[in-house]
Formats: C-alpha cells, structure tokens, sequence
C-alpha cells in the first residue's frame, strides 16, 4: 500500500468534505479582526484549498497564499481562476520562508500551525515575522489540546458519500495525533479507487505558542476560543499578534 504525503490525494475534496464547518462565517469572523487595522497586503500561511485567501481577496486585500502541498496549491489557483479572483499563491514551506516582499498582515488558519513539528515551532514564527512590516498583524489558529485529545485522538472519522468515501484512523501520540486517512473515491466507470496518504499533527497549549511568539519577536494582543468562545471549553483557539 502506497501512502502519500499529507493532502496528496485529499487536496481536491477538503474543502468539498469540511462544508459544514461554516466557512462564511468563520472567514467572515476573521475580517472582523483585520478590519481593526490599516491593512491591505497579506500572506495566507499554509492556504490550502485556498477558501480564505479567496474570501479576504474579495474583501478588497491583496493576497498572496503559501502552502507547502502542490497538490493543494493547484487545487487553490484553479479554484481562484474559475471565481475570477487574482490571488498570488507560491510553494514553500513556512519554516524556511525567505521574500523580498513585505506584507501588512500574515494568517494561518485551519489547522495549519498544528502541522509545524514542535522543535520548528519558533523558527517558523521568526519566519513569519520576517515576512512582516514592522507592526504588522498576525493572525492564526489552532486546534486546541481539548479537541486533539478528547475528539480526535484514538478515534476513527468516516464520512460516507456518493462520490467519495473519507476514513481517518487516528493513534495518539505523546504531542499529538497520526492520522490515517484512507479515501474511496468514484471514478468515471462506476469504480472506487483507493488512495491512503499519512496526517501528523501536534498539541500546542496556550503557553507554548505565547512563549514561541514572544520569543519570536511578537507582542501577543489576544487569545480567544473560536467564533470569541470560551478558550477553556474551545476547540479552536484563535491568536492576534503584532510584530515588535
């Protein structure tokens, strides 16, 4: 059995199988906060799919989307042509990132920052701080310790479709979780073809990624449990951080 690498093969149904994780509103939660600032050029750390560089593209900001998965990066720039949105979108990895370009403000939304293994943790935010004015705006998430443990952890998720069948097998890990993902997907002739590939994602508490900005040369402006919720109960918190 071949597996991939991280969203090798899932690319092009993620956004298809997270439709109900109100993306509308959670982009529209996240302008809110941008909004607060003078803000007009921005890096989508870890775009994905590319929903919210599109949904912040359309708000009137000059995006330019990075992820470090080509497969999910054309997923992105085809979806982006077909709406008419001219987004900029690069391959890297946010752990090396290096550009001459200075933006406003940098996010990393969905999960993103929980990829990062814990000993890249602080180079990656160094990184995105040099890709920052200075003042500039971070903004980002993470799933939180709660949510890895208690939902994710040493369970086994399936979505069952007509077109696509999406299972994860979940081991937990001291720092976090393997994840398994196995997908049946349609094909033309009425067939399901099977295609495996591999997530590993990492707990980080509140105190870690405080400590890791800071020490990144970041002031921490607030913390809070997704949609403004309560952090104890989250299971999505949400950073806002500016550059010294």
């Amino acid at each position: 059995m071949e597996r991939k690498a991280a969203y090798a093969n899932l690319a092009k149904w993620f956004e298809y199988l997270n439709d109900d994780c109100d993306y509308e509103n959670w982009s529209q939660y996240l302008i809110e906060k941008l909004r607060a600032f003078p803000l007009s050029v921005g890096l989508d750390v870890g775009c994905g799919g590319g929903w919210f560089t599109r949904a912040f593209q359309k708000q009137g900001y000059q995006m330019t989307g990075l992820d470090i998965s080509p497969e999910m990066l054309d997923y992105a720039q085809e979806t982006a042509l077909k709406k008419g949105i001219r987004s900029e979108y690069l391959l890297g990895d946010i752990t090396s990132f290096r550009t001459p370009k200075k933006y406003d403000f940098a996010t990393a939304i969905n999960d993103c920052v929980n990829y990062i293994p814990k000993q890249k943790l602080s180079k990656a935010f160094k990184s995105v701080k040099a890709a920052l004015k200075k003042g500039g705006i971070f903004l980002f998430d993470v799933s939180s310790e709660r949510k890895i443990r208690l939902k994710i952890a040493d369970t086994v998720c399936v979505d069952d479709r007509d077109d696509v069948t999406y299972m994860s097998f979940n081991k937990p890990e001291e720092d976090g979780v393997t994840m398994d993902v196995t997908l049946f997907v349609k094909r033309t002739d009425g067939a399901f073809e099977r295609l495996d590939e591999r997530h590993r994602q990492y707990i980080y508490t509140e105190t870690e990624i405080i400590t890791a900005l800071e020490e990144s040369g970041f002031r921490v402006l607030s913390v809070e449990g997704h949609f403004g919720g309560d952090k104890a109960t989250a299971d999505r918190l949400t950073f806002l951080a500016q550059r010294n």
